[in-house]
C-alpha cells in the first residue's frame, strides 16, 4: 500500500476526531473562541514538528509564489475551520462532517479545472456517490 494512502487514512481518522472532540468542547465554549484555541494548538504542534524534524531551516528557501499560495491555503483553512465549528455548534456532528466532506467533490471539480487532473466517468460517478452519501447522512 502506498504511504500516501496510509497518511490519507490517518488524516481521515483525525478529522473524525475533530468533529467528535470539537462537538463536546463546543458545549461550553463559543465557536469562534474554540476555533482560535484550536488554531493555536495546531500551530504549536506543527511548529514543534518542523523544528524536531529539522525542516524549519527550509523556510528561507520558499519562493514568493509558493509562499503566497501557502498563505492563501492557510487563510482558506482558517475560514474552513471557523465555519466548521459554527456549523458543529448548531448541527449534528454526523451531518456537519458529511457536508464538510463535499469538499472532496469541490476538490475534484477544481483540480480538473485548474490542475488538469483527470475528469473520467469513474471519477464523476465517485463524486456523485459522495454527494448522495452526504445527502443520506443529513
Amino acid at each position: 500500500m502506498p504511504i500516501w494512502i496510509v497518511y490519507a487514512l490517518l488524516a481521515a481518522l483525525f478529522a473524525a476526531l475533530v468533529a467528535i472532540l470539537g462537538k463536546v468542547g463546543l458545549r461550553e465554549v463559543d465557536a469562534t473562541l474554540a476555533t482560535a484555541v484550536r488554531a493555536v494548538v495546531m500551530a504549536g504542534f506543527l511548529v514543534t514538528a518542523a523544528l524536531v524534524l529539522g525542516k524549519a531551516g527550509g523556510l528561507a528557501g520558499i519562493s514568493r509564489r509558493a509562499f503566497t499560495f501557502i498563505v492563501l491555503s492557510g487563510a482558506a483553512g482558517a475560514a474552513s475551520w471557523f465555519f466548521y465549528f459554527l456549523a458543529l455548534r448548531d448541527g449534528p456532528a454526523t451531518g456537519v462532517a458529511a457536508l464538510d466532506r463535499l469538499s472532496v467533490v469541490l476538490v475534484f471539480l477544481l483540480a480538473a479545472l485548474f490542475l488538469g487532473e483527470a475528469f473520467t466517468p469513474k471519477a464523476v460517478l465517485g463524486a456523485l456517490l459522495v454527494v448522495a452519501g452526504a445527502i443520506l447522512l443529513i
